[in-house]
Order: structure tokens, then sequence, then C-alpha cells
């Protein structure tokens, strides 16, 4: 193999940049070389050639299906070998006049049928090639830097052989005439670009080059910028000047992109010290000129004039579009510190490097500028140091005037690397700064699709935070996003496989899903991206067998399944089938998402109906045997926990063991992990049979152990479920050995609200089945006050819980009198004025508990409890109803709180009730109207006599 890719490099030198090769003697030598050895090579290695390849060779070839003979199966003008990937796929396919090949062995086996078009196949298959990494150098040589080998021949010397590395430009020692084959020895001093070592070579290359008069975008460094006025903006943006490269569109000149350098393998410039020390110094002297920091923090606070790109658009910016942004829409990243490089003595030589490269993108001439896009990304722009070398000479804004030329490919080089460093936080902030963005939402309308796809997974990366995603909505990005999922339409069909360009539309179609996916976090971008159509459009590309298309295209629904009207619209293009069906891929990350998607669907009824009948229940109880993947995990637990709320889903858990395996779960699990595991397994055990399963697999102490914890989601669902396993004797027994009571008692001291309210809640099944409640709440010190001190609360679940655990507590009169002691009479009493249903039934229950002891009914009358309670009459609830019968029964007691009730009409609200079904509601409303009428009789009795 090494040896073919040997000769494909060679071959390739030649003709760089030319698109096609002249068939020379020496070129037809080498095809016949690379011919003989991949002819070969099935029989030579049988294993290897069974090897696939990471990416399949494709090429425009002209056999002919019937020219292929057994083993392929033939329908049409579409081959495919019979011989697949472990993924399904055949390792040769012919569709038309592209052919795709994935190993060696089907290589050999093509040239055995192409006979006398072997040459020619084997030429198309080269022809411009280059390797994945965009290098032309083989392997081993890329370990040296070096990049591709050029031979260039000026008009007055002789050919002159180059070696491009990371390193710079140098001679190499050409083609040697004997074997033919390349001399990669260094016979030059090293040059830092391609026009500095052919100035110094070539004096007719270096006069034309001095005779040049305009820069390569066509616009005189002195011509003055137009201004355009400024939208108004909700907020100060920095007023930072253009730079001279780009100010203006270039003309239409015939120009040569330089192909992309993007090397794979990393490694170490080889710098000498007089380079370094030159690099410093062309640094220090651009010190003279302002940084962007610089020019920022001197033009902050001006706002009349300033960068174009910022304050103009199609789209003014509206106040409402700002107000609707969502409230609770959290930033994704907080202001980071500002990483600008103070020494420069230590820091690496690609961070001079690249700032020297900066310099001629700001005012080379053609040639310098391209060379300058092409090598930037010759380095590894992922490292932060790189990021910033470019941001802090001020490239950003160059890269950003690129965008603005008129030339295709310059457009397409600098979208390569902003897509690149906009990884970055500061980087995708400055890039807001410049008003980067509304100029990538123009070029989503360019009708070349590679900069649809560059622009777009660009603004992917840069809308990370709120303000980039409201100006891509502002300047109408969405509508435009959205229109890009079409271009996959009609492309969604698994069993067709698509040509080079249908796979490209394949690919603008993932970017623009990719970028919504990122704006899909604003509540104002969901909406907009309904109304542009966006939910049908998922929908379609959810049957796509793509699976790096469905991953964002199911992102942005999960995103989106957070508004309720999007729910029912998810529900309406059958989209939970899709989702069901796709948890089954093998793709961990499209299960994560598509259980994600269900986790925040199923808080609907139907929709966990429809997880259930689709049969989603299964895989997701099957995806919780492999723990290795945490956030795949996290996704599956919570979509289990939404989809158990259903009964009908619990007993489907049952039957495939989700309970004992959710147990297992309980330990040595991230916090995600554990609230959704918690939650899964305090929803089951709301049924008798789960709490046992839950018992006997162990669970009851990893559930009490998690009380100690501090995650406010977590204590409030493993309070739920240690409250729910608290209603089985056998269970309350070991929560009240692990000294569980207490931990939750002492929950009622947390900050947050929802956490108290669930353990309150949760205390009412402990006190009830506790052996010796009474003197089991009596041995917390301090813990009555607590509890009644907690009607207080302003919020009403911790309210209607505190009042539910105070009628448990009251039914031991020692705790009763205790409680009546700190005050618990006129607080109940103060609450009675409320609407609140919930918290109006476990208050008239408290109430009633409480009216056993002492002289507490008559307090109720006096605090003026008596004639809301009668209002809670008029409810529709029939909890309320029963409670209220009952609270009512126990004042009527009284006699003053008799008249109470008969002046607000209860003896008539009563008498409807005394004909309900509910036995307890029946008997109470009896004994509250007994009890009115006798006062009644004893008071016409005393007037008489």
């Amino acid at each position: 193999m090494g040896v073919a890719l040997t000769r494909a490099a060679q071959w390739t030198t030649a003709g760089f940049g030319a698109g096609t090769l002249e068939l020379t003697p020496l070129n037809e030598s080498l095809l016949k070389d690379i011919v003989k050895f991949v002819e070969s090579f099935g029989t030579k290695y049988p294993q290897e050639a069974e090897f696939v390849f990471k990416e399949s060779l494709q090429w425009p070839t002209t056999l002919e299906p019937s020219e292929f003979e057994s083993g392929y199966v033939v329908s049409g003008s579409t081959v495919k070998s019979e011989e697949n990937s472990k993924d399904g796929e055949p390792l040769l396919f012919l569709s038309g006049s592209d052919i795709k090949v994935s190993s060696f062995g089907q290589l050999s086996r093509l040239l055995h049928f192409a006979k006398d078009k072997k040459l020619k196949e084997t030429q198309a298959c080269l022809e411009d090639f280059e390797f994945a990494n965009g290098c032309r150098a083989p392997p081993w040589r890329q370990m040296q830097g070096e990049i591709c080998y050029l031979s260039v021949k000026p008009h007055d010397c002789d050919c002159i052989y180059l070696t491009c590395s990371t390193a710079g430009v140098f001679v190499n020692g050409g083609i040697e005439s004997d074997t033919e084959e390349i001399n990669y020895e260094r016979c030059s001093d090293i040059y830092k670009d391609l026009v500095t070592i052919l100035r110094e070579k070539s004096a007719k290359f270096s006069e034309n080059i001095s005779k040049q008069q305009h820069s390569f975008f066509g616009a005189k460094k002195k011509e003055k910028k137009k201004k355009r006025p400024p939208l108004p903006e909700a907020e100060e943006i920095p007023n930072l000047p253009q730079t001279s490269t780009a100010s203006q569109k270039s003309p239409s000149v015939k120009r040569r992109m330089v192909r992309k350098l993007e090397p794979s393998l990393k490694w170490t410039s080889s710098v000498t010290l007089q380079e370094k020390q030159d690099s410093i110094k062309e640094s220090q002297e651009e010190k003279s000129l302002p940084t962007t920091t610089e020019r920022t923090k001197s033009l902050i606070s001006s706002t009349s004039t300033g960068r174009t790109h910022s304050l103009t658009g199609k789209s003014s910016v509206k106040i409402e579009d700002l107000i609707s942004e969502s409230s609770s829409e959290s930033e994704e990243e907080d202001e980071q510190p500002d990483h600008r490089q103070e020494g420069q003595t230590d820091l690496p030589s690609e961070y001079w490097q690249i700032q020297k490269l900066v310099k001629y993108l700001k005012g080379g001439n053609q040639t310098a500028t391209v060379i300058a896009l092409c090598s930037m990304r010759d380095f590894n722009l992922s490292q932060e140091t790189c990021q910033l070398a470019i941001r802090d000479v001020g490239g950003l804004e160059v890269l950003i005037n690129l965008l603005e030329t008129d030339d295709v490919k310059c457009k397409i080089g600098s979208l390569k690397i902003l897509k690149e460093i906009s990884h970055n936080p500061q980087i995708r902030r400055t890039i807001v700064d410049l008003g980067g963005l509304p100029i990538m939402v123009d070029i989503l309308d360019s009708p070349d699709k590679n900069l649809k796809c560059l622009a777009a997974e660009t603004i992917a990366h840069v809308a990370k935070f709120k303000r980039a995603r409201r100006t891509v909505r502002q300047h109408g990005g969405i509508k435009k996003l959205v229109e890009l999922l079409d271009y996959a339409q009609g492309k969604t069909d698994p069993g067709h496989y698509h040509s080079i360009y249908e796979i490209k539309d394949v690919e603008v179609a993932r970017c623009g899903a990719l970028a919504l996916w990122s704006c899909s976090k604003s509540h104002a971008n969901k909406e907009a991206i309904r109304k542009a159509g966006g939910i049908p459009r998922l929908a379609r590309l959810l049957k796509s067998p793509h699976q790096n298309m469905l991953i964002p295209v199911v992102g942005t629904l999960q995103e989106c399944a957070s508004e309720e009207h999007y729910r029912a619209a998810i529900k309406a293009e059958r989209i939970i089938e899709s989702l069901v069906k796709n948890l089954s891929s093998e793709n961990e990350v499209l299960q994560e998402h598509c259980a994600m998607a269900i986790y925040q669907c199923a808080e609907d009824e139907e929709t966990r109906d429809l997880v259930r009948q689709h049969g989603g229940l299964k895989p997701l109880a099957s995806l919780l045997n492999n723990t290795d993947n945490k956030k795949r995990l996290a996704a599956v637990t919570g979509a289990i926990w939404k989809c158990a709320i259903s009964r009908e889903n619990v007993t489907k858990f049952r039957e495939f063991k989700t309970i004992e395996t959710l147990v297992g779960l309980l330990t040595n699990q991230p916090e995600e992990v554990l609230v959704n595991v918690v939650g899964a397994l305090g929803e089951c055990c709301q049924e008798p049979e789960n709490r046992a399963i839950i018992r006997r697999c162990g669970g009851i102490q990893p559930l009490v152990n998690l009380l100690v914890g501090t995650n406010q989601a977590l204590l409030v669902n493993v309070t739920k479920a240690v409250g729910a396993c608290a209603a089985e004797p056998e269970s309350m027994i070991i929560i009240d050995r692990l000294d569980g009571v207490r931990l939750l008692w002492s929950l009622l001291k947390n900050p947050h609200p929802d956490v108290k309210a669930s353990a309150a809640w949760a205390l009412c099944p402990c006190i009830e089945n506790a052996k010796d409640a009474g003197e089991m709440v009596r041995s917390f010190v301090g813990g009555l006050e607590l509890v009644v001190n907690l009607l207080k609360s302003e919020n009403k679940e911790v309210l209607a819980s505190v009042c539910a655990a105070i009628t448990n507590i009251a039914k031991d009169q020692e705790n009763l009198a205790v409680i009546t002691d700190h005050g618990v009479v006129p607080l109940l009493s103060k609450l009675a004025n409320t609407n609140n249903d919930k918290l109006r039934r476990h208050l008239a229950e408290a109430i009633s508990r409480c009216c056993m002891w002492g002289r507490n009914r008559i307090a109720f009358g006096e605090h003026k409890a008596v004639a809301p309670l009668v209002r809670y009459l008029k409810s529709k609830d029939t909890d309320v109803h029963r409670a209220t019968a009952q609270a009512l029964y126990q004042l009527s007691e009284d006699a003053n709180n008799c008249i109470t009730m008969h002046e607000n009409g209860a003896v008539k609200l009563l008498l409807d009730m005394v004909g309900s079904p509910d036995e307890v509601l029946q008997e109470a409303a009896a004994g509250c109207i007994a009890n009115i009428r006798r006062l009644a009789l004893a008071t016409e009795k005393a007037r008489y006599s």
C-alpha cells in the first residue's frame, strides 16, 4: 500500500493545480506501476485486501454495468457488490457514471473487469489526488512537516523543484533520473512563502510582482469607505475600523486558488533562532498600531459610526424581539477572561507565524493573500494559541471582510478558518461584535452549496449564546436555515444510493439543521422555526438514512419539544414513531438525542401512550444495560422516568425487569443519571408490587443514602421515592432503622421550596406507618416548631405539604398539644382565604384534626376561619368537599361557629352533599347539618322558655 501511495504522490506533483494531468511518458509509467501493484494486491495480500477503507474512493467511470461478472447485483444502471461492510454497505457501488470502491480487493477485481480501460480508470481515480487531510506528500514525509511538491518553470531560469512544508518553502533535490523518484533532501534555505523564494530565484518574477498596481481585492488603500446607517441595536457594539484589504468587492479577474492544506499529523515546525527573533521584531513593530482590543476599548462608548456589518441588515431590530427573548433562557457560556498573551518570548513559534500570515492577509497582493489563507489552515486551529494569534493581530476583521468579496474560493477559505476557530467562546463573541453573523446569513442565499454549508456550520458554532442567536433571527437567518432543509427533499429513501451531487444536497440540509439546533435554544427562535415551517421539514428528514443528518434534526426537535405547542405538532407529524425507531440505531449519539426528545415530549400523556404503542419501552429498557456512555444513560433514564408517569407503561417496565436494573444504577453514577433513575423509581413505586421489588432488590438503603446530597433536583426525586416506599410497612422499618425519617425532617430546612415540599410530603407516609409515630416525632428536637413555622411560607406547594404533615402529626394528642402551643391555630386560620384547591383540601384536613384539642374549635372561629371554609363547598373538587365537610363538622361543635356557618349558607350547600355516593362526605355533611339544627332548636327552646 505504501508503494502505491508514494507513486500517487509523485504522479500528482507535476500537475499541481492543473485539474487534469497530461499523460507524459513518466506519468504513464507511474500509472502502469500502480495498476500492476493494485491488480495483484488481492492475491498477494488476501487479508489486507478485505480491509474496508474509512472513506470510499470515488471517481467518474466509463465502465458499464454489463462488464461486471459474478459477485455483483446489476439493476439497470446500478451495480452493487454482494460483499458488504459491517454496516451493510456494498464495498463497490456503481450508479450511472459514478463509482465508489471501499477495499483493495474490490479495486483489484475492478481492474480485472476494466481490461483495456485499466490505465484510464486508474488515472480518473488518482487525478488531482490528495489525502483526506488535504496533503499531497506521502504519510512518512508528512511526519517531517511536508505538504506537497511543486515543479515551477520561470521564464528566465531552469525548472525549480520545491517542497512546501509547515516550516516554509525550500528547494528539494528534484526527480532523480535513475529512479524517477523525488529526492526529498533540502537544497536551499527555508523561505517563508512561495512568493519570497520565487522573487529570489527569478528576476522576471520579481519585476512583475513589483509592477502590480492593485491588491488582490482591487481597492486602493486610500479609498474612503462608505458608511451605512446603524440599526437600533439594544446593546453597544464596538466601532471597529475595517482593514484595508477587504474594504471593497474584488474585480472580476482570473485567479487560481491554491488547494486547501490541512495536515492531519501533528508536528513541531523547526524554526531557527534568527527566524524567531525576526518574528518577535515584526510583532513589536506592529505594536505601534492599535490592537483589536485597544481599538474596542477606545471606541466602546461611540455608536454613532460603527462597523457596517454589525449595524446593517435586511431586517431592522424590533424592540419586541428583544422583549420576546425567553427570560428563562440560560446563557450557555459566561463572559470568560481574555487570555491575551502577555509575554512574547514565551509564546510558541506558531503564534508568530500566524501573525505574519495575517499581515499578508491585510495588505498582500493576490498571490500572497491566497497563499496566506491556505497556509493558515495548515496550523492546528483547534489550539487556543493559534486562535488568539489570529484575533490579537486583527485577523478576525480581515477574515470577515473577505466574506464580502466576489471570489467564491476566497469566501470558502475564510469560512473554513472561521468555522474552526469559532469553537472558542472568545472568538465567537468577537465575531458577533464585528458583525460577522449578518454576512454569514446573507451567504446562505449563495448558489454555491459549499458556501451554504460552511456558512450554516459556522453559524452553528457561533450561535452558542443569546445575543448571537438573536442576531441570526433579526437578520432573517431562521427562515433561510429552515429553507436549507428542503435540499434533502426526496433523498430520504434508505434503499436509494445518491450521486456525489445528491450527497452535497444532503450536506446542505445537515448544516442547516446543525445551525437550527444551536439557534433553537431560545424561545423566540423556536417560534420563528415553527412559523417558517420547520416542523414538517424536520419530520420529513427524520426518515433520512443519513445518521449525521438525523443527529442535528433530532437535536433541534429535542430543544423545541420543551414548548407545549411544539409537542402537539410533534404528535401531529407522527414524529414519535420515528424517534422510537431510531432508538434501535447503532449510533449512540443518535440514540441519546432520540431519548432526550422522548424525555421532553413525554410530559404529555398521549405521547407516553404513543411511545408504548410504537414499541419504544423495550429498547429504552435494553439501553440501560450499557452504562459506559453516561450522556446516553442520562437521556435514556430521563425518558423512562417520564414514560413511567403512566401506569400502563410501568406495567411494561415491570415485565422487562426495568425496576431491578434501575435499582442497580443507584450507586456509582453521575448526578444527572441519578436524578432520572430516582425519578423513575419514584413513579414506579406508586404501585405496591413495585415497592416490594425495590425492597427485595436492596434499593431502600441507597435511596436513603441519597438524602444527604445537595443536588436540588435529586433531593426532590429521592424524597418522593422514599416517601412512596414508606407506604409499605416492611420498607418503613428499614427507612426508620437507617435514620431516614430524621434525614427527611432535616430537609425541611433546605432553602429550596421544592425540596421542602417534597420532604414534607414524604414525611406523611412515614408518620402514618411508623410503629410509634408520636414518640418518633417528638424525638426530633425542635422538629415540631420547625413544621409549624413553615406555615409562614408563601409557596403554595410548601403550605399544602406542611398542612398534610400536620394532619398526620396531630393524630398524636401530645404532639397536637405541642403544635397548639407553637401557634398552629392562628397560622392555619390565616391561610383559609385561598382559592388553591390543593391547599384547601389539606388545610381543611389539618383544621379538622386540630379541632380535637382543647379550645381549638373556638379559637378557629375567633380567628375567622369558618366563613372561608364554607366557601370551599362551592369548589368542583370532591376531595375538597370531603375534607371541608369533616372540618365543618368538627367546628360545628361550637355554637358560635354554627351561627357563622348558617349565616354563610352552609346548610343549603351541605344538603346537596348528603346524597353523595362518598360515604365519608355524606356522613360529615349530615353530622354538620344535625349540629346546626340542634343549635337552632336549642336557641328556639331558650327563646320560649
